[in-house]
């Protein structure tokens, strides 16, 4: 009985394995065109909630499909008019001015370097420049290298029109048949791990919609915030730096880390030497950490979710680096279904007997004529306990 159990267990891990690995291979085939069809099904697996909600109400699933499908476009549509326009116009003049901020960023370290601060330093004014200049120049490469990585690994102009085009179908589609296509899948899993895959599907479900829905109530207020608070300071693109700070900040400190960077370059070309307002722009960033980490963390996101925020960061970075762009809209449902079947495959070794032992040892026949058996099972380890009978 053990040795057939052992060997359906590795007949399934050997077909789970190989399902796996098949469809890794296909994911990097086609990671070039796979853009549209990754948003569509992220659409409508969070739309979907709403199209049961209207169905209760009465209306059919094709009808709350497209008026959820519709409302949807004209509500991205309506964004991008009124958001585009304004930081467009802030990226564009960043850019123009971006040397001229440079320029000054150098002269004040210059002025640092030969004031108060010159017993720290080594060498003349001209290799300070230079090691400047070559910061300047590595930092212009990693930023360009990571944009065209993104924009050649997507195939990024025909996903561009393909986004408006392709993606709005793909997520109809989905959508109204989304409940069939579950039922389908469902149907597909071995009735014997019926109960267990239902419930592991629950949780990836539970722990993905709750980091997404409640990250991206984070990212928004943040945003929000941080755009408000450093236009209020004063400070030059302070919408666009604010906003963008938010955007990013679903990566764990890393986002809050860039925008708090750039608005203090930014602040002490503009303020300095007002060392008040450097100082406001560096608090607006500082208040945002401590509202985050203390309410909106706890409140929107919490801690059931089960994403640590190191593997979360590898995830993005990993998936990134393989998918490109794609990459990105996988890593975080990915790493929630690592996450939890990980914690389950620890659940099940720390209730086997690979942890606790044999919970009965076989005795020899001679004992059991003996009555030998009764000591044996006297002797027995017990799991609960951790003791010997």
């Amino acid at each position: 009985m053990v040795h057939d159990r052992t060997k359906l267990l590795k007949r399934q891990v050997l077909f789970w394995g190989l399902s796996a690995l098949v469809l890794g291979i296909c994911l990097w085939l086609f990671r070039g065109i796979l853009l549209p069809f990754v948003l569509g099904m992220v659409m409508a697996y969070f739309l979907d909630p709403i199209a049961d909600r209207l169905e209760r109400w009465g209306l059919s699933r094709l009808a709350a499909s497209l008026l959820i499908l519709v409302a949807f476009v004209i509500l991205i549509a309506l964004v991008i008019l009124i958001v585009v326009p304004v930081i467009g116009s802030q990226v564009s003049s960043f850019v123009d001015r971006l040397p001229q901020y440079l320029g000054r960023l150098q002269e004040l370290a210059l002025e640092l370097r030969t004031g108060s601060l010159s017993r720290f330093f080594n060498g003349d004014d001209q290799t300070l420049r230079q090691d400047f200049q070559t910061l300047v120049r590595q930092l212009s490469g990693y930023t360009t290298a990571l944009v065209a990585s993104l924009w050649s690994s997507s195939l990024a102009v025909v996903n561009f029109v393909s986004l408006f085009v392709v993606t709005p179908v793909v997520a109809f589609y989905l959508l109204l048949d989304w409940d069939r296509m579950i039922s389908k899948i469902d149907g597909l899993v071995p009735r014997q791990h019926v109960a267990t895959v239902r419930r592991l599907a629950r949780e990836i479900d539970r722990a993905v919609a709750g980091f997404v829905r409640g990250q991206g109530s984070v990212c928004l207020i943040l945003g929000t915030y941080y755009a408000v608070g450093l236009t209020l300071v004063g400070l030059n693109f302070g919408l666009l730096i604010g906003f963008f700070a938010g955007i990013i900040s679903f990566v764990p400190y890393v986002g809050s880390a860039i925008g708090l960077i750039v608005a203090i370059g930014v602040a002490l070309v503009q303020f300095a030497p007002d060392w008040i307002w450097v100082a406001a722009t560096a608090g607006v960033f500082f208040t945002g950490q401590f509202v985050e980490g203390n309410i909106l963390q706890p409140k929107l996101v919490g801690a059931s979710v089960g994403l640590h925020p190191v593997w979360l960061m590898f995830a993005l970075f990993a998936f990134g680096a393989i998918f490109g762009f794609v990459g990105l809209l996988m890593a975080v449902p990915a790493a929630a279904a690592v996450g939890v079947l990980v914690r389950f495959a620890i659940h099940k070794y720390l209730e086997s007997e690979m942890y606790f032992g044999r919970t009965i040892e076989m005795s020899s026949p001679r004992e059991i004529e003996s009555g030998g058996l009764d000591l044996a099972l006297k002797n027995q380890f017990d799991p609960k306990t951790g003791k010997s009978g």
